[in-house]
């Protein structure tokens, strides 16, 4: 226990040194970096009103809201793993990524524009299909009130692949808006802003705290539902709301950042191998160490193409996809 401990207080300074480092790279890279001497006259409140502004209102906001995207990402994968007792569940195995894509697909096929409230119409939409998407999960998967691992499973596979056919059907038949529905489905925190980010992280802050509470009934489900219940546990419940809670965090992250894979699958998984599967420590480990990896790869995807940017999603595809081959050939080996 000590061991573990010291473990996990060592893994939390590595990623806090990680994250502090990740937002001074995403302040100095890209096309409109800052530099170091620049940096200094603005902490010293000396630089002119441009370069104050293109810091203020583009690279903080977004380094920002990469960070707590990614850690929305993250503690949502590393909730779904415990919920399923699944290595390779992550935040789009319920079909919310295809409803966030489809809403978002509409909005900018019709156009809709800024709300009062300053978050874009595409945002809203997506949060709201979001939402959709896992109800109508549920209400498939249901059965006389209960709801079964596998069934779910099964329901969020086959609402994802109408949702996505629909999507594309959508996307075919609006070439002149093409770029930006595709933009938008890669995932990228690029239209980062200040309006997102107030409207998004009191949604992520508090399902995250909520799930942070569900931390020991989850170590508990690990040991079987028949231990839960001499427990007094009531997995079905813990269940629900757990998912519940993942759905609104996944949602209030990709409303804002577009289709970003594969983050809530490596971090939380890397993460338990270093320190074990206490959910106590992972899903703490799983915020931070998922804030510093999007802040890293979206540092990565502003410096690939000098000229433009590439959206962090595909970034973060480049990592997850030999990532995901990894964790197949290892359950083959060990019976999975």
């Amino acid at each position: 226990m000590p061991n573990n401990e010291a473990k996990f207080r060592r893994t939390l300074a590595v990623l806090i040194a990680m994250v502090v480092v990740a937002f001074v790279l995403s302040f100095f890279m890209g096309s409109s970096g800052v530099s170091l001497k620049e940096f200094i006259s603005m902490m010293q409140g000396t630089a002119d009103t441009a370069q104050t502004n293109i810091f203020m209102n583009l690279r903080l906001p977004r380094a920002l809201l990469a960070f707590f995207v990614g850690s929305a990402l993250a503690v949502a994968g590393c909730s779904l793993q415990g919920v399923f007792k699944n290595p390779m569940a992550e935040p789009y195995t319920l079909g919310i990524s295809s409803g966030a894509a489809l809403g978002a697909t509409i909005a900018i096929a019709a156009g809709f524009g800024i709300t009062t409230i300053g978050i874009s119409g595409t945002s809203l939409l997506a949060f709201a299909f979001a939402l959709a998407a896992i109800l109508l999960v549920f209400t498939i998967s249901n059965n006389r009130g209960k709801v079964s691992t596998f069934s779910l499973l099964l329901s969020g596979f086959a609402v994802s692949s109408l949702l996505s056919s629909f999507t594309y059907f959508i996307m075919m038949y609006n070439h002149d808006k093409l770029a930006n529905m595709i933009l938008w489905n890669f995932g990228s925190v690029s239209a980062a802003s200040w309006e997102k980010l107030w409207i998004s992280l009191p949604i992520i802050l508090a399902c995250t705290v909520a799930l942070m509470f569900y931390a020991k009934p989850m170590n508990i489900l690990l040991q079987g539902d028949e231990v839960s219940q001499s427990l007094g546990i009531d997995s079905q419940k813990i269940r629900r709301n757990m998912i519940i809670l993942t759905a609104l965090l996944v949602a209030a992250a990709v409303s804002v950042s577009g289709i970003i894979g594969f983050v809530g699958l490596m971090v939380p998984h890397l993460l338990r191998l270093i320190v074990g599967p206490d959910n106590k420590k992972l899903l703490p480990l799983s915020f931070v160490g998922g804030g510093a990896f999007l802040l890293c790869t979206d540092t990565v995807a502003k410096m690939v193409v000098p000229s433009t940017e590439m959206p962090v999603g595909i970034i973060t595809a480049m990592f997850g996809v030999p990532f995901f081959i990894f964790l197949l050939r290892r359950g083959r080996k060990v019976g999975i």
